[in-house]
């Protein structure tokens, strides 16, 4: 079981407070765990090989902390009750930097997607009120009263289109460009580690 501890009050003003520091400022997210494997979550070990991954709480807790920190320099420590080897140092450093990167590519590929829906939005609400325009010359002052509210009911579809083009853009730009940054900064986030004293990664 992974025991990820702040410590510190947990009021707004005082978030950075709430994390130890290291001698060059940075902030410290604590992870504490009795073994190297309890990184990581097991998935089918019936198939031909084992699928690691980092752990669901462990990935959610760190994104957490960076989340609060914003963009206050962080370093990630993890306190472990026996000494890894070169081996499994080098696997936490490859997980958390592929697990991360791989977030924040999926971040991109939302934005990408939600780029793209606000263009058809844009194109579709200026398309209409080109036909509008061209129909309105078209037919002139005497319209009758059918092609009157065909028209408006046009009008109204083209506005709603261009308002969800905007909205949309508005809404999901900012926190999933936010997301990006924030998975790359874990990704790249150095890492320290450390040997506990006997049973304090277990408290």
């Amino acid at each position: 079981m992974i025991l990820a501890v702040v410590q510190g009050p947990t009021l707004k003003r005082d978030i950075l407070s709430r994390y130890e520091r290291d001698d060059a400022g940075n902030s410290i997210i604590d992870v504490a765990a009795a073994r190297v494997e309890n990184l990581y979550n097991d998935f089918d070990k019936s198939a031909p090989y084992i699928r690691r991954d980092l752990d669901g709480d462990l990935a959610e807790y760190l994104t957490g902390c960076a989340r609060e920190l914003g963009k206050a320099p962080f370093v990630i420590r993890f306190t472990l009750v026996t000494a890894p080897d070169k081996r499994n140092l080098s696997r936490i450093r490859r997980s958390l930097k592929s697990y991360f990167q791989y977030c924040a590519d999926l971040e991109g590929r939302k934005i990408y997607a939600m780029a793209r829906r606000s263009a058809i939005f844009l194109a579709i609400g200026l398309a209409i009120l080109l036909a509008i325009s061209w129909l309105d010359r078209q037919l002139g002052p005497d319209r009758s009263i059918a092609a009157n509210v065909f028209g408006e009911g046009l009008t109204i579809v083209a506005w709603i289109s261009l308002w969800e083009a905007l909205a949309t853009f508005l809404v999901e730009w900012v926190p999933q460009r936010r997301n990006v940054s924030l998975y790359r900064r874990l990704a790249h986030a150095s890492l320290v580690f450390r040997v506990a004293p006997q049973g304090e990664a277990e408290r």
